[in-house]
């Protein structure tokens, strides 16, 4: 199960909806919901995570954080090593070969000492930021091609 698995079905259950009433609602198959809860699909779109909400009927931060739960919950995840140092790289291997057979309790361990570790990466969606070498880029106005409009939610 994965972590917006999780929360997907302890949100549902307490408001006393089925899983054949929420996909009803969703335009999804109780099959698919199914899988999503238990960790069996890839991560939801955005807009499915919104239309969840709606259903639900959660908002403000209960909706931001089934966001966020949502990211982090791809069942089947790449980690891009090249260029970091070796142990890095070998983090990621023995993470990958023994991640099933960590007990809850190092699992916690190691979730609180990733979660007080400050992310270098932009939240996936947010517009990374480009460095050029003192050269500028064409979004910030100066010559190039136009940016192409984006269309409003």
């Amino acid at each position: 199960m994965t972590p917006f698995g999780e929360r997907l079905r302890l949100l549902r259950a307490a408001r006393g909806m089925t899983q054949r009433q929420m996909a009803r609602h969703l335009h999804l198959t109780p099959a698919y919901l199914s899988a999503l809860e238990h960790g069996r699909r890839g991560r939801p779109a955005p807009g499915l995570v919104q239309q969840i909400c709606g259903v639900l009927g959660i908002i403000w931060d209960e909706a931001e954080e089934l966001q966020r739960l949502a990211r982090l919950s791809h069942p089947r995840v790449v980690i891009e090593t090249g260029g970091l140092a070796p142990g890095a790289t070998e983090i990621a291997n023995l993470l990958a070969e023994r991640i099933a057979d960590l007990a809850p309790a190092t699992l916690d361990r190691l979730l609180e000492i990733l979660r007080a570790q400050p992310s270098r990466r932009p939240r996936p969606g947010a517009r990374p930021s480009v460095r050029t070498g003192g050269a500028r880029s064409p979004r910030d106005g100066s010559a190039g091609p136009p940016a192409r409009p984006r269309r409003a939610k």
